[in-house]
């Protein structure tokens, strides 16, 4: 297990890298420049301007730059954010993210398995068709309309919750973001745990345990859970993304001083060290987060680790 760990850690590099090349290129072949949005400027300020942030040099010479920096840890500075490195603005947004994830992933986790249970044990009844239309309704509509319509309906209209800002000690800030990027993850994770459950209940081994006389409950939890579980876990990596993802659309939506709001505000601007240093980061994240479900489902299923050890 942990040979494999280092194996995928040592791949994260080179996947690193080419991410960190790919976004540097896109967001220099982008229309636009950081000081457009400035004031009415004359040639030889804005030559300086761009002196100064290192973009008078040619390209080539930039991008090793930038990466001799991304090596010595060095994000660099601000464009947008004068005299404020990047590190600066990621360790403050980051953990704003880390933790609307963190609740939103609680969230979806538990409520989508629990469902896909739910649904494969009532399987072809009344709440198995109807946890299957509520999840295609949810995966249907992106995360930029229900976001608003769940601010509209249980922030202005009824008034039940905040729909704007992280004040702290008011959590109730929090649950229209949660609830709004754990949706989508909920309703993905309770089709794949349905169908799972019920390839699982179809195999040789759990109609030789129900044969034995074993309880329903002794079936499900021993036999049933654990092989339908290894595959969905393999896919919360992919979930962790998509809610990184979501999160930009969330956090402008609910105005939370979140990493997302920030990569999105930078882009705007065209803040490329902001904008590059969150990419970086975003990347990142995302390969640690697939490392650890995989990881998961592979304690869970002991077939997946006889092909760890190959």
């Amino acid at each position: 297990m942990l040979g494999y760990a280092l194996r995928r850690l040592a791949f994260l590099l080179p996947q690193l890298l080419a991410v960190a090349s790919l976004a540097f290129l896109i967001v220099r072949l982008a229309p636009g420049g950081p000081f457009d949005r400035e004031q009415v400027m004359t040639t030889a300020v804005r030559a300086r301007l761009e002196a100064a942030a290192g973009l008078d040099r040619p390209l080539p010479a930039q991008y090793l730059a930038y990466l001799g920096g991304l090596v010595r840890g060095d994000l660099g500075q601000s464009l947008s954010l004068r005299d404020t490195p990047v590190r600066v603005v990621v360790a403050t947004a980051l953990p704003v993210s880390l933790r609307l994830g963190a609740l939103a992933l609680l969230f979806a986790t538990p409520l989508g398995l629990g469902l896909g249970v739910l649904a494969a044990v009532r399987r072809g009844g009344r709440l198995d068709r109807g946890i299957a239309s509520a999840a295609a309704l949810v995966l249907a509509l992106p995360t930029f309309v229900t976001a608003p319509l769940l601010g509209l309906l249980f922030g202005v209209w009824l008034r039940w919750l905040p729909v704007a800002g992280d004040e702290p000690g008011r959590p109730l800030d929090l649950v229209l973001p949660v609830v709004a990027l754990g949706l989508p993850t909920a309703a993905l994770l309770a089709r794949l745990m349905r169908a799972r459950v019920l390839e699982v209940l179809d195999a040789p081994f759990v109609t030789a345990a129900r044969a034995r006389g074993l309880s329903a409950r002794t079936v499900y939890l021993r036999y049933v859970l654990p092989p339908a579980l290894a595959p969905v876990l393999g896919h919360l990596g992919s979930s962790a993304a998509a809610i990184l993802a979501g999160s930009l659309v969330v956090e402008t939506v609910f105005g939370l001083p979140g990493f997302g709001r920030i990569l999105v505000e930078a882009a705007l601007a065209r803040d490329y060290p902001l904008v590059l240093g969150q990419v970086v980061v975003y990347a990142a994240l995302v390969g640690v987060t697939n490392l650890a479900a995989d990881l998961g489902a592979v304690a869970l299923d002991p077939s997946l680790r006889r092909g760890v050890r190959s």
